[in-house]
């Protein structure tokens, strides 16, 4: 894409992001006394479709109507598939587990990815994984003999889980997009974290956090399992000498509160990506700027769907892009 059709595209955006949700319409929801009304409230906002969506099949509406404006401004889209290769690799996973079981469930898939699902689900099927890009191919035949000889579901999913961070680091550095590569880097590191810390706590050994842990930059892969290996307190410690440091009092706080961090130092990170006007990056921005959006209500609802505290809720609210 040429310098002029970023502009455009980049412009195009920047109109889209006065739609997004701010902080004073978080509090208007926040405001609002019940699922339904929060519901009525985001219509009025133009989220939705026919109007008669329930929470869910709101915010899947909302994720398609962000991949659509991006399709009509970018003629390949495949230089997001960064975000996406956590979506196929979910549904491979739910491939092998579904055949495994001989079972027709059909919510277990993600829409948004990089390869159609019926692909993935064929190549479970037939055995046949050069139907899959070549970024699958191991793994999914390892995982699959795995699940289907020995019934390990859990050692599956590490074979599947750890590629695909691979995939995502590799390739998000291969676009050469300065936001992208810090994405994937980011992604990578704070799954190795959790990783990490549940190991602990679930005393996993030294050989499953090997096979588990992807190699990262921001990150020493050693040092983490040493560290992991001597106890939760030890991992605090290593992460306290790393770029991570901050994320140790959300590490103490609870697994939610590192999910939140994580997802705050994101929206950090790309907001001074709007005004950069000559690359991807602010389509890059705005993508993940829905997709942390679409969280936050997510959340929203949940909680008063269930009526829990606003305190409570607060307190898993992300920050918002604008």
């Amino acid at each position: 894409m040429a310098d002029n059709q970023y502009l455009y595209a980049v412009a195009r955006i920047r109109s889209k992001e006065i739609s997004l949700l701010n902080k004073s319409d978080i509090e208007q929801l926040m405001n609002c006394k019940s699922e339904k009304e929060c519901l009525n409230l985001l219509k009025g906002k133009g989220w939705g479709a026919s109007g008669e969506e329930n929470a869910e099949q709101m915010l899947s509406i909302e994720r398609e109507k962000t991949w659509d404006i991006i399709g009509e401004l970018v003629e390949d889209l495949s230089v997001f598939d960064t975000f996406l290769y956590s979506n196929d690799f979910h549904n491979l996973k739910a491939a092998i587990k579904q055949v495994y079981t001989n079972s027709n469930f059909t919510d277990i898939y993600i829409s948004q990815g990089t390869i159609d699902v019926k692909i993935i689900l064929n190549a479970v099927k037939e055995h046949n994984f050069s139907l899959l890009p070549e970024h699958m191919r191991s793994c999914a035949e390892e995982a699959y003999q795995v699940q289907m000889h020995t019934g390990d579901s859990q050692l599956c999913d590490v074979i599947i889980d750890r590629t695909a961070l691979e995939t995502i680091l590799r390739k998000g550095k291969e676009t050469n997009n300065e936001l992208l590569a810090e994405y994937a880097e980011l992604k990578v590191a704070v799954a190795n974290i959790n990783i990490a810390i549940r190991s602990v706590k679930t005393g996993k050994d030294t050989g499953f956090m090997d096979r588990a842990i992807a190699e990262c930059d921001s990150l020493n892969k050693k040092e983490l399992i040493t560290a992991a290996q001597e106890g939760i307190e030890a991992v605090y410690q290593y992460l306290s000498n790393t770029v991570y440091a901050e994320a140790v009092s959300a590490l103490k706080e609870s697994p939610s509160a590192f999910e939140r961090w994580c997802d705050n130092v994101i929206i950090r990170h790309i907001i001074p990506q709007k005004y950069n006007p000559f690359s991807i990056s602010p389509l890059a921005a705005y993508i993940l700027a829905r997709e942390n959006e679409i969280k936050v209500v997510r959340i929203l609802l949940s909680g008063k769907r269930n009526e829990i505290a606003d305190s409570s809720i607060r307190e898993r609210l992300r920050e918002m892009y604008v």
